[in-house]
């Protein structure tokens, strides 16, 4: 792999991309006072991160990170799984961390690394264009009047259960090597987090756990994670059947079966379970069966007999209608569902916007 040392220009260029937030890690040093003190440390940061670059260390004390947990939902507060975790990585973890994905993303595209098949986080692909491939495969199996199914799976924690060990042996694989290798492991390892449930001037860090050392995964919200995540799952496509579609958007997995045969049908939608789950277990991956769905898509004045999709007596559930990349989807593509999600979140933003207009 090749790769160059950093500038002024491009360290200063950085900085000032970064948002500009008053929270802060550990350290206490927020974007917005990393941006108001770009002339004086501009220079003095620029040699530290080409040392990091040519000895292949990132530096101990910016692996330390805090995790604040966030609801989804108001009134939900006594379940745990009703919250998200927030990630404040220190401000200088966040420059290093972009001079590196800046040298690998240029490796990864100057040698088309990744998957077409793969829609998520990258330049000229979105979430429309998968959504679009999805609908048409859809649409035009439906006029071809043949059967297609489609699994929409869940991953349990993806991010957090990146196995080190396997993602470094795919990032060799893929040619990156040497000291930008040695790199990633440095960034990757060593790494610790404590969880604060409330932080207030008058009593700073009062609700937090101890400071627990990290065996897998990457933290969320870091410039690394998505990235290194889409060269985890790489090499996935690869192993799924002919027969089978798969669309990757990040850890969202999707596939789609066709067959005019019943009996195939059948047989082909468990198959392509079956793979994807055994790429999953050999890649430390957990599949959430209760939120993962299977769909028998159709006409409208069609009633197909139900198929059941199963791996090893665990039944995904059979649906009428989930989620897809922010479409809720529906077996007859009505967009009935969708349109009415959507008229609803209006009508209720509407009605806390209307009070300010008088």
């Amino acid at each position: 792999m090749k790769w160059h040392m950093t500038s002024t220009y491009e360290i200063g260029k950085i900085i000032k991309i970064l948002k500009s937030k008053n929270a802060s890690a550990y350290d206490e040093i927020s974007t917005r006072i990393l941006k108001l003190n770009v002339p004086y440390i501009v220079s003095p940061l620029t040699y530290i991160c080409n040392t990091i670059l040519n000895t292949g260390m990132f530096p101990d004390r910016l692996k330390y990170v805090i995790i604040k947990p966030i609801p989804k939902k108001r009134g939900d507060d006594q379940n745990i799984s009703n919250f998200k975790p927030i990630s404040l990585l220190t401000s200088f973890s966040k420059v290093i961390e972009k001079l590196m994905y800046n040298r690998l993303i240029d490796h990864i595209t100057s040698y088309f690394i990744l998957a077409k098949e793969q829609y998520g986080f990258r330049t000229s692909y979105s979430m429309q264009h998968a959504a679009f491939l999805l609908v048409d495969n859809i649409l035009t199996a439906m006029n071809n009047k043949t059967k297609i199914g489609g699994i929409f799976c869940d991953l349990q924690k993806a991010l957090d259960c990146m196995n080190h060990s396997i993602l470094l042996d795919k990032l060799e694989f893929y040619g990156i090597k040497g000291k930008f290798k040695t790199l990633i492991k440095s960034y990757l390892t060593g790494r610790y987090q404590k969880v604060i449930l409330n932080n207030n001037n008058n009593n700073k860090y009062n609700d937090s756990s101890e400071w627990e050392f990290i065996n897998n995964g990457i933290p969320q919200g870091s410039v690394l994670g998505h990235l290194l995540f889409l060269i985890y799952v790489n090499d996935l496509p690869k192993i799924i059947p002919d027969y089978t579609n798969i669309i990757l958007f990040a850890d969202d997995t999707s596939l789609l079966v066709t067959d005019s045969n019943n009996k195939d049908f059948n047989i082909n939608i468990n198959q392509s379970l079956t793979s994807l789950i055994t790429w999953f277990n050999s890649n430390l991956l957990t599949l959430n069966f209760n939120k993962t769905h299977f769909i028998e898509f159709r006409m409208k004045n069609y009633h197909q007999v139900q198929t059941k999709v199963l791996y090893e007596h665990k039944v995904i559930s059979n649906s009428t209608e989930t989620k897809f990349l922010g479409l809720i989807i529906d077996e007859t593509l009505s967009w009935k569902q969708h349109i009415d999600a959507v008229t609803t979140k209006f009508l209720r933003n509407l009605k806390h916007t209307v009070p300010y207009l008088h």
